[in-house]
């Protein structure tokens, strides 16, 4: 069975830094493009970065662009996210489809890591 399974989560300061990854399990994953999604309470989940499976092009959503980085080895993702802001404050979830815009209904889901960052 195939799984996404994120780590890196916590609780940080904002101005601090985070690293997640996302490993992958159950499948070949080659072809698929990778990304992160978020979901903050009462909010529904948003596209944060995408990574295309030979790492040839990146994406990022507007809030994050130039703090957030992605990045892949193989079939491992990973977001470096620094100057943390308390609205980064959410569960990030990885994300797997053979589309490389990667966009939802999404095909492979993690089961999320809770990011929190305090003012």
């Amino acid at each position: 069975q195939a799984r996404l399974v994120e780590s890196g989560g916590g609780l940080v300061q904002a101005g601090g830094s985070l690293r997640l990854s996302c490993a992958t399990s159950g499948r070949n994953f080659n072809g698929y493009a990778m990304g992160w999604f978020r979901q903050a309470p009462g909010k529904e989940r948003e596209f944060v970065a995408r990574i295309t499976w030979r790492g040839t092009s990146r994406g990022y959503a507007d809030s994050v662009k130039d703090r957030f980085t992605i990045s892949r080895d193989g079939n491992t993702v990973h977001l470096q996210m620094n100057s943390l802001k308390p609205e980064d404050t959410a569960v990030y979830y990885c994300a797997a489809d053979p589309d490389p815009r990667l966009r939802p209904p999404v095909k492979y889901w993690g089961q999320g890591t809770q990011v929190t960052v305090s003012s």
